[in-house]
């Protein structure tokens, strides 16, 4: 509405209205524009208002809805295998010679020959040194002499009795003169007895100048040569190696065994399952580090008497055959205990033992295909890659053998049937 200069509204169909002037310019779409603009408003709440609603509908319906279960992977199960067999307990022990004697020189003096190879393999009672025997055979000699002089005076003395005896009875010789000739005797026969005496010694002396082997087996090197001096004999502050002599055959293995295993094989003892090694020879495998199916067979004939407080093991010895002297004393070996007797025992692969913290499991899948975990009691492992159950689940319990990453506790697998290959089978294949 525009107003006149007298303050009166102006009809546009009056005759004294004028049109606007060009100075004064009044847009002639200014009412569409803010038409359009409320309308664009209104689409945009209209829009946004529609977006909230569908939101929350779509958050409705995913709170509401419940969520699908992941779909069940595949595992391979099967049975434990059950086999006939003895359980055994493998250690690792080196083995040392029945008899080793240091052969050292019982007498002094200089030494004449060697009589071995360095190395060789001598029998009990070879010869192997011989020390200068002539100073012995002189001293020999002088005790030899000695003895014949003790004999001449006792000779004498017994004499010289007799005829005092007989004058006492006569009463022509005194008491005294009787006593003195019966001490003279009695001198006499112990002045004989010494140099008898220092002839078994002499004789001795002289049998140490030839040293011999005192057990048979393999000589070591000689540690003197010949023309140097050696000492020798109870007074000396140190006498002379000479060399070592080691027995082959047959040879010990010792080993250490833990106070655990110790306990399991004692508690083994008073279930009666086990015979104790202290009182009956326990019949054992061993085998050297580039063996692999046990040929050597022994007897365990030694148990120590105490733990060592140090690393908390008992020591075990075993005894074994070694006819061939193909076994050196000092080499490491292994030794395999029987744990039980020949019974029907139960074996699962080596893979499908699961360790949680100190617990030891078995995956199990149950009828539903429900993965439970099953907490067990293991032996030792097997030449094959198997693993002895002794205790926690049964031979019809479902143990996954492949596919453990997939299986979850309390989770739905698929299981899928295999097969534990037996222990025969697994040996001819790596044949």
């Amino acid at each position: 509405v525009a107003e006149s200069k007298n303050g009166k509204g102006s009809d546009p169909k009056s005759p004294d209205s004028k049109p606007p002037s060009d100075s004064t310019p009044v847009p002639a779409s200014s009412g569409h524009g803010g038409r359009l603009f409320f309308v664009t408003l209104a689409l945009l709440a209209f829009a946004g208002m529609a977006y909230w609603y569908l939101s929350g509908q779509q958050a409705t319906q995913q709170a509401v809805a419940p969520s699908r279960p992941p779909p069940a992977l595949p595992v391979t199960v099967s049975t434990p295998l059950v086999e006939t067999i003895q359980e055994w307990n493998d250690f690792t022990g080196q083995f040392e010679a029945e008899e080793s004697v240091e052969i050292r020189a019982r007498v002094s003096g200089y030494l004449e020959s060697v009589n071995f190879d360095d190395g060789q393999l001598v029998q009990k009672g070879d010869l192997l040194f011989v020390i200068e025997p002539r100073p012995f055979e002189i001293a020999l000699d002088s005790a030899k002499a000695d003895v014949a002089q003790a004999e001449a005076q006792l000779e004498l003395a017994k004499v010289q009795l007799e005829r005092t005896a007989e004058l006492r009875k006569k009463d022509f010789a005194s008491a005294q003169a009787f006593d003195e000739r019966a001490a003279e005797v009695k001198d006499a026969t112990a002045a004989l007895n010494k140099a008898r005496a220092d002839v078994d010694q002499a004789q001795l002396n002289l049998d140490y100048t030839r040293v011999l082997a005192p057990v048979s087996g393999r000589v070591g090197r000689h540690e003197v040569s010949v023309g140097n001096l050696v000492v020798g004999g109870t007074g000396a502050a140190e006498t002379t190696l000479l060399t070592t002599v080691v027995s082959l055959d047959p040879i010990w293995l010792t080993f250490n065994v833990s106070e655990g295993d110790a306990m399991t094989y004692k508690r083994l003892i008073q279930k009666g399952e086990l015979e104790s090694a202290r009182t009956t020879d326990i019949a054992v495998q061993g085998l050297l580090i580039d063996e692999t199916d046990w040929p050597l067979k022994g007897t365990i004939d030694f148990v120590d008497n105490q733990y060592d407080r140090t690393t908390g093991t008992i020591r075990v010895r075993a005894s074994f055959p070694n006819k061939d002297l193909f076994i050196t004393p000092g080499q490491f070996g292994r030794v395999r205990v029987p744990m039980s007797q020949e019974k029907p025992t139960m074996l699962v692969p080596d893979a499908a033992v699961v360790t949680d913290q100190s617990t030891t499991l078995l995956f199990t899948v149950s009828d539903d295909g429900t993965v439970v975990p099953k907490p067990v009691e293991l032996g030792a492992d097997t030449d094959g890659g198997l693993r002895i159950v002794r205790d926690g689940i049964t031979e019809n319990d479902k143990v996954i053998i492949n596919g453990l990453l997939r299986a979850r506790p309390g989770q739905k697998v698929t299981p899928k049937p295999g097969e534990i290959q037996p222990l025969g089978q697994q040996a001819a294949a790596q044949r």
